[in-house]
């Protein structure tokens, strides 16, 4: 078993109250969570307007599929263009 780990640092300079982000990141949560099957959770920074970090985890039978779900992940995420993302680094756990 390999469980996967994505934290993204997302930047989304439009926003101007807290309320501005949380509907962006209720988007790209669901959007995320329905796609992948993945679980996604604000981790960081929820009282900042501009700045948020995001969780994304993935359990797998191999590496490579949760490395590479995690990557799609990613991309989705900067596709959608709505947050910049700062960081994106990916941990790989095994037992």
């Amino acid at each position: 078993m390999y469980v996967g780990a994505l934290r993204l640092d997302l930047y989304m300079p439009e926003c101007r109250s807290l309320k501005e982000k949380r509907q962006i990141l209720k988007s790209i949560i669901d959007r995320t969570r329905n796609r992948f099957n993945v679980a996604v959770a604000e981790v960081d920074k929820q009282d900042l307007w501009q700045l948020s970090s995001l969780g994304v985890t993935c359990v797998s039978n191999s590496e490579y599929a949760a490395r590479e779900t995690l990557h799609r992940v990613d991309r989705s995420v900067r596709a959608l263009g709505k947050a910049e993302v700062l960081d994106s680094p990916i941990t790989i756990f095994t037992p």
